[in-house]
């Protein structure tokens, strides 16, 4: 059987609406929710999906707008995630 991957905005998504229906009223805390949630998934042996984490896709979008720039010497386009 393959191993399973998740992103870990579902299981936030998963977790805040099962918690809003048990009445509480959760919030959102410092730092980045796909770390504790990538940490939940793995503590259930799913492995996260780095591609649902936003600082991936920003660190893959930065790295190719380095390597246009190198390569053909163009401006670095407006960002529009």
């Amino acid at each position: 059987m393959p191993e399973e991957t998740y992103n870990p905005w579902t299981v936030v998504n998963v977790v805040f609406h099962h918690l809003v229906d048990q009445g509480l009223h959760p919030t959102f805390g410092d730092g980045h929710p796909g770390d504790p949630a990538a940490e939940l998934l793995r503590a259930l042996g799913i492995t996260p999906e780095a591609e649902g984490d936003a600082r991936q896709k920003t660190a893959v979008h930065d790295h190719l707008a380095e390597l246009r720039r190198s390569v053909f010497g163009e401006p670095e386009p407006p960002v529009s995630y």
